[in-house]
Parts: C-alpha cells; sequence; structure tokens
C-alpha cells in the first residue's frame, strides 16, 4: 500500500535542502560583496591621499589642471571597474540562484511524477479519468514553465550582452577622450 505521509516527508526534506543551499548561496554572494566594497574603499582612501599629496606638491595652474585631469580619468576608470566587478558579481549569484531553481524544480517535478504514479497504482477503481486529467494537467503546466525558463534564459543572456557591450563602449570612450 502507498503512504503519502512519506512522499511530503521527502518533499520536506528537499525543501530544507533547497533552503539551506539558497541560504549558503546568499552569504557566499554578500562576502564577495563585502570584500569588494572594502577593496573598494581602501582604494579610494589611497587615491584620496595620493591627490590630496600631490594638490599641496602643485606648483603653478598647469600643474593643477593637469593634476585634476589626472585624477578625473583615474576616478572615471576606477568607477568603470568597480561596477564592472559589481556586475559580474551579480550575474554570477543570478547564475547560481537560478542553476539551483531548476535543479529543485527537476527534482519536484520527478516527485512530484513519482507521487502521482505510486497514487494511481493505489487509487480506486474508476478514478482512472481524473487521475489521467492531474497527469495531463501537470504535463502541460511543466512544459508551459520549461518554455517560460528558456525565453527568461534568452532574455537574461541578451541583457547580459548589451551590458557588457556598453561598459566596453563606456572603457573605449574613456580611453578615446584620455588620448585626445
Amino acid at each position: 500500500m502507498y503512504n503519502a505521509t512519506e512522499q511530503f516527508a521527502e518533499f520536506n526534506k528537499a525543501n530544507v535542502a533547497n533552503a539551506t543551499k539558497l541560504a549558503a548561496l546568499s552569504i557566499e554572494a554578500a562576502e564577495k560583496l563585502f570584500r569588494l566594497n572594502l577593496n573598494a574603499a581602501k582604494i579610494a582612501l589611497q587615491q584620496g591621499v595620493e591627490g590630496a599629496q600631490a594638490a599641496a606638491a602643485v606648483k603653478d595652474v598647469q600643474d593643477l589642471i593637469a593634476l585634476r585631469t589626472k585624477y578625473a580619468e583615474s576616478g572615471v576608470q576606477t568607477a568603470l571597474s568597480y561596477s564592472r566587478t559589481l556586475y559580474d558579481l551579480a550575474s554570477e549569484a543570478q547564475a547560481e540562484y537560478s542553476s539551483a531553481a531548476e535543479e529543485a524544480w527537476a527534482n519536484y517535478t520527478k516527485g512530484v511524477a513519482s507521487f502521482v504514479d505510486k497514487a494511481s497504482k493505489s487509487a480506486p477503481a474508476g478514478s482512472d479519468a481524473a487521475v489521467n486529467a492531474f497527469k495531463s494537467t501537470f504535463a502541460a503546466s511543466t512544459a508551459a514553465f520549461d518554455q517560460f525558463q528558456k525565453a527568461t534564459r534568452q532574455v537574461v543572456n541578451l541583457a547580459d550582452a548589451s551590458v557588457r557591450a556598453a561598459a566596453a563602449n563606456g572603457s573605449k570612450a574613456a580611453k578615446g577622450r584620455r588620448a585626445a
């Protein structure tokens, strides 16, 4: 005889495992973000001290203008580098979350399919139509979700390519102004 309680216990175990995995991913992403921000603060402090020392050593207006231009370009490059790294961290975290969600969904669909199969074998006589209707509905919703997932992945890839192209153009523009 089929015991539904065992199946629900398995679903609960899987949910706890997924929640633990997502929590670990979140903590890892937060650690990376903290390290990035701490490093950015160190760089900002270092550049501020260097800029103050250089400004104190300025002897004429031309030196001051050159110094201002140098630190403005350096600030732009630092900001571009920070945003690029921040975007990479966010993209990496999003990919890990998506992977975990896809794995959880795959396990869930397998579990529900197994549950339905076992339940249909021990269902009372005459319930075939209801079981088949549920199986059909579940298969259709799974297929729809898979299509949605594929479309979402394509949109994310397109957005990622656009952001990377914009960042590359921004870097080229900043380098071009420096050369001019």
